[in-house]
């Protein structure tokens, strides 16, 4: 293994997360050596489905073209619930662990949280799947309620449906209803899946401020038109979104992973002798920020991480996209 973790590899930088085949493989290790005999059938036909969504070959789809939400981060999320639900698993008493099939499900939920990026043919309106980010979760959830029943899972349809939630913002935490414990255990750990890995990612800073602004303007979360008519800026560049960033991970840190989803994230402890690397990149990256805000150099963020979306110049076709729409919203 590499001292220096390599871009697209997930914490331990021995697995490839931009890699579909990769992950797949370190998800099953972990899924065979947790529930034994247990089928990961379903799962492997998961990540085909996925991959096949995400790089535009699925019937009826684009293929994700938003350039921070890429197909690299769900993978490192899918991996990271992976870990969570092991680490869960050997620390829970027997009435209250998952058992496999809840595991399959929590899996499959994971793989396609954010499918509500993803275009669908026939939509004339949107030309860019950032645009719902206000309410991708939604479309997210509807896409599982589609996709389930396909590989046999109807069952678990209402429970995923719902637990997507855990990953965003459009529905308070506490309306979501589920009757069994063990599936809001889930959604803490998606929740906190989605979280660890973005902040834990090598490239986080650089893709805040060049990837994620972007996705923020087309979404309408940068800037948006108040209820008078006049223009409210939330973030007004990539860098103020960066200078607002230790801010989000504090109250991150205390109102979801600590509150919220019960400090869910120690999961992973079990299965790192006590250590937790995910904490602890994102404490590296942290500790990075305070050093470029307090001198203001700027150079300092010099990564230029891989992109894995489905067109090859998706970059610079969303930079213009943004600058598009910041000059119609001044207008």
């Amino acid at each position: 293994m590499q001292d220096v973790r390599r871009n697209d590899y997930d914490v331990t930088n021995s697995i490839q997360v931009s890699s579909t085949a990769s992950v797949a493989i370190a998800v099953r290790d972990l899924f065979a050596a947790t529930w034994h005999g247990a089928s990961f059938d379903r799962v492997a036909l998961a990540f085909d489905e996925f991959d096949k969504l995400f790089t535009g070959r699925m019937p009826g789809y684009h293929g994700v073209d938003t350039v921070y939400h890429d197909r690299q981060h769900t993978l490192d999320m899918t991996l990271a619930m992976m870990r969570l639900m092991v680490g869960y698993e050997r620390s829970a008493d027997a009435a209250l662990k998952l058992g496999p099939e809840r595991a399959v499900m929590a899996l499959v939920t994971s793989l396609f949280h954010d499918a509500g990026y993803i275009r669908e043919f026939g939509d004339r309106e949107h030309t860019n799947g950032a645009e719902f980010t206000l309410y991708h979760v939604t479309r997210s959830a509807r896409f599982l309620g589609r996709f389930l029943p396909s590989v046999g899972m109807d069952d678990w349809v209402r429970v995923s449906t719902r637990i997507v939630h855990f990953t965003g913002y459009e529905m308070k935490l506490s309306d979501i209803q589920l009757s069994d414990g063990r599936d809001r255990k889930v959604g803490h750990l998606l929740g906190t899946a989605d979280l660890i890995a973005q902040m834990a990612d090598r490239c986080y800073l650089e893709k805040c401020r060049d990837r994620l602004y972007l996705e923020f303007v087309l979404g309408g979360v940068a800037t948006a038109a108040g209820s008078d008519g006049a223009m409210q800026v939330r973030y007004s560049s990539g860098v103020d979104l960066l200078r607002q960033t230790p801010q989000f991970v504090r109250d991150t840190r205390i109102r979801r992973l600590e509150g919220e989803f019960g400090h869910a994230y120690r999961y992973l402890e079990p299965l790192f002798g006590g250590k937790n690397p995910y904490v602890e990149a994102i404490d590296r990256n942290l500790g990075y920020l305070h050093r470029v805000l307090r001198t203001e150099r700027w150079p300092m963020l010099r990564r230029n991480p891989p992109l894995f979306t489905v067109g090859e110049n998706q970059l610079p076709q969303v930079r213009g996209m943004m600058l598009n729409r910041l000059k119609s919203l001044w207008a």
